[in-house]
């Protein structure tokens, strides 16, 4: 007898698992044996005996009867063979057939009563055998996410083994009070009926528990990681807000009453003597970039650094373009550098060489800044643009290398609710929910490629009438696979069309320097189309484009759509987005009628949060969060407020930790939350 431990002991306990069942479970997420206990079914398959005359056409079924003909064999082809015979079912007599399992031959006999469950032709009264049931199994069969080294069978088998020998080790996480408010099961009952529910009911009831036992242990990670970061005393930046506000005053438009709220709620941070760790997210054409430079102004005011993290360099050299204008007509004499890959190694090494002198005041830039030859002086704040695009660990390299400054991360794309307490419920949130006055709602049509030309002729006339335009393609060449539009095609044909434009190409194989000169260009309007990849769809502005063309626009997605769209409506004039495509599913013609609805970021996030789950919104992988095992942020959203509602009320009750009802709750994160480590 295996001497039981804990839940975490390697799955190399449990008979049976040798060295490639052990790798190929590895492979599957599975370790120890909470990992096994907890690794549920997807769907379940009904194995209960039914008869013929109530069940439908093409339904899986299980039948019981007696054979009542000499069963047929006989192989055909390569290494195929056939296995027919008769069974009564009652009354009704009905034609089984088995495909390639020739080991069967010798279980069937005539007058031998079976269980046999397979796809039921009604018309044919004919049953596609699939297996022979047991009479004492299960009538659920649940069904695993397994690979090619380890079938359902085996894994059930494990899985079997595992509860068998570990079930009076199963202990309640969480907390007593807290299962009997939300009616959780215990953990025990869950994992047992999730794995070999006797109804569909069962396996129903452990679900919702077994989600609400997931989501709150997420959200105590975050909320420990959240209080942490509350409780940890940092830095207190002593910002100057008359500063602030005469810098604010010498800006050439007013800002929104939403701009100067989250410009209070962030100064407020920074001031406190706690480490600041907050999301600031705003509709594309919204003024983050404002917001963060006005900030950033009163830190570097304070005698701070500040720094500034970008995805492309298209993005970081026009934040330091911007922020330096806005700072030099202000008449303020601050120090900003860019670094980039594409930076001379001379230059670079002048800048590192005065970023740790502290006579850089703001460094913007890309991944360049968290190389490990990057130290600062005194790094007060860092603020990382489109921040969903940067992996957790590269967030955390900032923060390490700065001794901890106050994180500001930004994103234009919108969050809605069900997902933002599931995204950053370890940040505080600040939201830009207006745009600046006097811009007119940019007017979104669709179009099919039939009328391309005309649309053409249409943008031509208003570029002679002093117009910018865009034409974003989702290709740079021509695609033998894929029948859509690139952008070397689409520039030679507007070229040929229309001589009398001057015509710019963009697209990511273009080299740095060259992709400079052709924006500079486009701004400065020495080129007045630029046809383009998607490498414009984040913070290129051009305060002159007021047309943009979407060709094959059911390929991008929602958000990225709405991201385009946001590259026009900068200035006073009238926009406009054109969207070209012919969508051949559903699902394409769905997200375009959504955006001609809606120039509403907020809402097109939740709509597109509908269309493509979670996943793709927020781009989970980038963000740190899980993909989630039973429970649906989406579906589940009220079991994931009140998850995370709980977690908040035990994080923040004094020495909760010391408390014997959350003994075991305590026990469990200890052992887990170094698989967590890379939480930002």
């Amino acid at each position: 007898m295996i001497n039981v431990v804990t839940l975490i002991d390697s799955i190399e306990n449990i008979p049976g698992i040798g060295e490639k069942r052990l790798s190929a479970l590895n492979d599957l997420g599975i370790f120890n044996i909470e990992d096994l206990l907890t690794y549920y079914p997807r769907r379940y398959e009904d194995m209960s005996v039914q008869i013929p005359s109530t069940s439908i056409d093409g339904q899986k079924v299980a039948f019981r009867g007696n054979v009542v003909s000499i069963p047929s064999f006989r192989f055909f082809g390569a290494h195929k063979s056939i296995l027919t015979f008769k069974m009564k079912i009652n009354l009704d007599v009905i034609s089984v057939t088995f495909f390639n399992q020739p080991w069967l031959k010798n279980q069937i006999e005539t007058n031998k009563e079976l269980i046999i469950f397979g796809v039921y032709n009604k018309n044919k009264q004919e049953l596609n055998g699939q297996k022979i049931l047991n009479d004492a199994a299960n009538t659920l069969q649940g069904y695993y996410p397994v690979s090619k080294d380890i079938q359902q069978k085996t894994l059930i088998q494990i899985i079997q083994n595992a509860y068998a020998l570990y079930k009076n080790d199963i202990v309640n996480i969480i907390p007593e009070n807290i299962a009997k408010t939300f009616n959780i099961l215990p953990r025990q009952k869950i994992i047992e009926n999730l794995h070999f529910p006797k109804t569909m009911l069962d396996s129903s009831n452990a679900r919702k528990s077994a989600t609400f036992e997931e989501f709150f242990l997420f959200q105590i990670r975050l909320q420990i990681l959240k209080y942490s970061d509350k409780t940890n005393f940092g830095r207190s930046i002593s910002i100057n807000t008359k500063i602030v506000n005469d810098f604010i005053k010498t800006l050439p438009y007013k800002l929104t009453s939403a701009q100067q709220k989250v410009i209070n709620e962030i100064i407020t941070d920074v001031k406190a003597p706690i480490h600041m760790n907050r999301l600031l997210q705003g509709d594309v054409g919204s003024g983050k970039t404002v917001v963060a430079a006005s900030v950033i102004f009163g830190v570097i005011e304070a005698g701070y650094q500040a720094a500034v993290m970008a995805p492309t360099e298209i993005l970081a050299r026009q934040h330091a373009y911007n922020i330096s204008k806005l700072y030099a007509d202000a008449g303020q004499n601050i120090r900003v550098e860019l670094l980039t890959s594409s930076v001379k190694k001379s230059i670079r090494n002048q800048i590192l060489e005065d970023l740790v002198n502290g006579k850089i005041d703001l460094l913007i830039g890309t991944h360049s800044l968290i190389q490990k030859d990057v130290l600062w002086y005194k790094l007060g704040i860092a603020v990382i643009d489109e921040q969903h695009r940067f992996g957790v660990k590269q967030r955390a390299i900032l923060r390490e290398q700065g001794e901890n400054p106050d994180i500001l991360s930004m994103t234009a794309t919108p969050i809605p609710r069900t997902l933002a307490i599931t995204a950053y419920g370890e940040m505080d949130v600040s939201t830009i929910n207006e745009l600046p006055s006097g811009r007119k709602k940019i007017k979104t049509y669709r179009a099919s490629f039939n009328e391309l030309e005309q649309i053409y002729s249409w943008v031509h006339q208003l570029i002679l009438q002093g117009n910018k335009a865009y034409v974003v393609t989702p290709l740079i060449e021509e695609s033998d696979s894929l029948d859509i539009q690139n952008a070397e095609m689409a520039f030679e044909e507007i070229k040929n069309s229309f001589p009398d434009i001057k015509i710019g190409l963009l697209h990511g194989k273009v080299p740095s320097e060259e992709k400079n000169k052709i924006l500079t260009d486009f701004k400065n309007g020495k080129i007045d189309l630029l046809v383009s990849t998607t490498v414009v769809e984040v913070g290129v502005d051009n305060p002159n484009a007021t047309i943009i063309i979407i060709l094959d626009a059911d390929r991008f997605g929602l958000s990225q759509l709405h991201q385009l769209r946001g590259r026009v409506g900068r200035n006073d004039k009238q926009s406009y987005t054109v969207l070209v495509a012919d969508p051949k599913t559903e699902y394409g013609v769905q997200r375009l009628n959504a955006l001609v609805a809606s120039t509403d970021g907020f809402e097109l996030a939740q709509k597109d949060l509908e269309l493509r789950g979670p996943g793709d919104v927020i781009g989970i992988k980038q963000s740190g969060v899980p993909d989630f095992a039973v429970g649906n942020p989406i579906k589940d959203a009220q079991i994931m407020e009140d998850a995370q509602q709980s977690a908040i009320e035990l994080v923040n009750t004094k020495n909760w930790e010391d408390n014997k009802i959350n003994k075991e709750l305590v026990k469990y994160l200890s052992e887990t939350m170094q698989r967590y480590k890379d939480f930002d």
